[in-house]
């Protein structure tokens, strides 16, 4: 392998600064240089070192490993050179971070089927509903609705168009009328659902002749916790609302009754988004196979 060694030098800038536009201000050169020549390093050994998006600049694990091996001895750079350059198999650590809703990635068999195929991948599941950048977090990629992703990131598709339900328990039901439009849960016992204590709790939305509109319910209970809403609905404790996914085993066995169907209408679903695709690491790109392969197999 050829290694540019000029390249160097800017390399441990971006690593240390975090930044193209303050390494290129440190070697007194154009940021468009800092980026080619990064662009260059990373096309020398195959893999991605650096990842960038508009708001951050964080490094990669072969990019990290790459900046700590670099800190030795110049005797070792060499092997530094040889150790990150990529062999296209999966390996290392991969860092997902995911919202709690994302009950087809969750739920279990499509992520200890890609374990399975990959057994040179750790796999590090952060599950969190508010929002951050997963980039400057060091995170490989992130799971979350479409409509909440950020313009700069690729996205792959999870699943297709999602429905949200509005679900009770036939007990509660009983004690109960049922809601006949969404303005009558204002009457109800509401189970209700917020990222964060510092943040209100989400507003219901619907739609009525193709005309959005959303409901400020004041929630009986308050969960960051999709699990509980469920398992307080079953008690017969309220009404809730999730995504489909999240109540269809419940509907299908009668534990839980499916309310105000009409007003609820399908979104975009959930997605694998993350910074780049050129030079992806092997791991994520795995995943992303893995990914299309499942959806695949679901679909037909």
């Amino acid at each position: 392998m050829k290694v540019d060694l000029n390249l160097l030098p800017l390399f441990l800038a971006v690593a240390g600064e975090r930044s193209f536009s303050a390494a290129a201000g440190r070697l007194g050169i154009t940021r468009s240089a800092v980026s080619q020549g990064i662009r260059r390093l990373e096309d020398t050994f195959g893999t991605q070192l650096v990842m960038r998006t508009t708001r951050s600049v964080n490094l990669t694990e072969a990019g990290e490993r790459l900046y700590s091996s670099l800190s030795s001895p110049l005797a070792n750079i060499e092997a530094a050179f040889e150790h990150v350059a990529s062999d296209n198999t999966p390996r290392g650590l991969l860092r997902i971070a995911v919202t709690s809703i994302a009950e087809a990635f969750l739920s279990g068999p499509l992520l200890a089927s890609y374990a399975a195929a990959n057994p040179a991948v750790s796999i590090d599941i952060f599950v969190s509903d508010e929002e951050f950048d997963i980039v400057a977090a060091g995170y490989d990629a992130g799971v979350r609705l479409g409509e909440v992703i950020e313009k700069d990131m690729i996205a792959v598709p999870l699943t297709g168009q999602q429905r949200e339900m509005v679900v009770a328990s036939p007990s509660y039901l009983a004690a109960h009328s049922a809601p006949q439009h969404p303005r009558d849960l204002v009457d109800h016992q509401c189970i209700g659902w917020r990222p964060s204590p510092d943040v209100a709790p989400y507003r219901w939305e619907f739609a009525e002749a193709s005309i959005p509109f959303n409901v400020a319910i004041e929630p009986r209970i308050t969960t960051n916790d999709l699990h509980l809403m469920l398992s307080l609905a079953l008690a017969g404790g309220g009404i809730t609302l999730a995504t489909k996914d999240t109540f269809t085993p419940y509907i299908e066995t009668g534990e839980l009754v499916s309310l105000l169907d009409d007003f609820l209408p399908d979104f975009p679903g959930f997605y694998l988004y993350f910074p780049q695709r050129r030079n992806m690491a092997p791991k994520l790109r795995a995943l992303i196979e893995h990914i299309r392969q499942w959806r695949q197999e679901i679909i037909y």
